[in-house]
């Protein structure tokens, strides 16, 4: 660590006694946590399927019902809560390998690491949720967040970048356990109801963006002389915060695959067109989205755009990404995921042609507000039909081969843009994110006149 950012140099390797408190303070909280959720969860079971298996008509009974009402706003103030660290994470992985890294070259390789391990912990999460349950997969996930940041905290303190790095990797994994909440929403409904608690679920990340930056902001300096310490152990407040909702949600048991039926057979749901296609829908929407908005501040800048500029567009391109969570399950419901998702791959497309038409202000800001809401629409139908495709039983291995493309998609997407928008530029960039959309909107129409010729 830089001696400018650490003060005198006889402290730059003794870790100040307020953060040695703290950090022994959140691992004997993290201790009592684990243990309280450890039994909460054995007794009450893991999540609830909600799908009545041989029963005709009907998915829950009353009692089912009630219960689905509460523990869904259980899953949405945990994933509220739990949701704040991602902003936060989004700033502190450049600053801090800035000021840990040993070469310039490195400053983002705890981000990248970041998203590396969430790429890798998404299938086995999914997994660990389809045998011990959706809420124990969860406070799995907290906890691991919770020993992610202070790793990074004590990274900070100590000098060490390896141990910033596996900080993040925890982190990582982490986001990747956080974002099942979506199909946990659909799992605690009644069947017709599903594509609306999805997306009221995303409205989670609308808080987010406005509370994550602003905690950084208050706690960024609180363990000075060490910077961002502070923050990093915000985000393990945080994450046993949001553990607390979850202790208290009553969830049934997950139900097991069928008898006989072998992973391989489930993963082999994935050639079937209309999982297939839901797959593809999601990782187009989360791919084309990450490939335009993640350079954008990069491009702005070139343009001559001062930070601040660059950065309100990326905050209401958040803001679009989110607010039209608190419509889209309905708009689902009345016209059906398959045309939610066509909707979202004509917005993508309109951002797309915006982004490539100028490089003024106003072109920057439609462009990145029209790409949040495109993916809105195209990510949530996604999800919806997938939902509504899978059985009970294979939903965990499914679930986290859907992921995991996804997540691949947007590494490969984000990789890939930061070497064009270098090279060829902004509006070789929109324009070459056209061909992935056309081909994707072609796939979309194969499965909707394949479903009117059955019809």
């Amino acid at each position: 660590m830089s001696k400018a950012c650490t003060g005198p140099a006889t402290s730059s390797r003794l870790m100040p006694s307020k953060i040695r408190t703290s950090i022994v303070l959140a691992f004997g909280l993290l201790s009592k946590i684990d243990t309280f959720l450890t039994y909460r969860t054995t007794t009450n079971g893991g999540y609830n399927d909600a799908m009545s298996t041989g029963q005709a008509g009907t998915r829950m009974d009353d009692a089912r019902v009630t219960t689905g009402a509460s523990a869904y706003l259980g899953l949405l103030t945990a994933s509220t809560i739990l949701s704040s660290a991602m902003p936060m994470l989004i700033i502190l992985g450049g600053l801090a390998g800035l000021f840990l890294s040993p070469s310039p070259a490195l400053t983002t390789f705890p981000a990248s690491v970041q998203v590396f391990a969430g790429l890798l912990a998404a299938g086995p999460f999914s997994i660990f949720m389809g045998r011990a349950g959706r809420r124990a997969g969860f406070c799995a996930g907290g906890l691991l967040a919770a020993a992610g940041g202070i790793a990074c905290a004590w990274a900070l303190a100590e000098d060490s970048f390896a141990a910033l790095c596996a900080g993040h990797a925890a982190l990582g994994a982490a986001l990747a356990c956080f974002q099942y909440f979506r199909f946990a929403a659909a799992e605690v409904v009644p069947p017709a109801w599903s594509p609306v608690a999805i997306s009221l679920m995303l409205t989670s990340g609308l808080v987010a963006a406005f509370a994550g930056p602003q905690l950084f902001i208050w706690t960024k300096d609180a363990l000075a002389p060490i910077p961002l310490a502070g923050a990093y152990l915000a985000i393990c407040g945080i994450s046993l915060a949001g553990l607390l909702p979850l202790a208290f949600v009553r969830l049934s048991r997950p139900i097991a695959p069928a008898r006989g039926r072998s992973s391989l057979q489930a993963l082999a749901l994935l050639r079937q067109p209309g999982i297939a296609i839901a797959i593809a829908m999601g990782a187009v929407s989360q791919g084309v989205m990450v490939f335009m908005m993640a350079p954008t501040p990069l491009a702005m800048i070139g343009c001559g755009f001062s930070e601040a500029t660059a950065g309100d567009v990326i905050r209401w391109h958040v803001v679009a990404m989110f607010a039209p969570s608190f419509l889209t399950g309905f708009v689902i419901k009345r016209i059906g995921a398959t045309a939610v998702v066509a909707a979202g791959l004509i917005l993508l497309a309109i951002a797309a042609l915006v982004a490539a038409a100028g490089l003024s202000g106003p072109h920057f800001y439609v462009s990145l507000i029209v790409l949040g809401t495109g993916w809105n629409f195209g990510f949530i139908g996604a999800t919806a039909m997938l939902a509504e495709r899978v059985a009970s039983g294979d939903r965990a291995l499914v679930q986290g081969a859907n992921d995991t493309i996804v997540a691949l998609a947007a590494t490969i997407c984000t990789l890939a843009a930061g070497a064009i928008v270098t090279g060829p530029g902004w509006t070789f960039l929109a324009m070459a994110s056209l061909p992935v959309i056309a081909v994707a909107a072609l796939a979309l129409l194969s499965i909707r006149s394949s479903a009117h010729a059955a019809g």
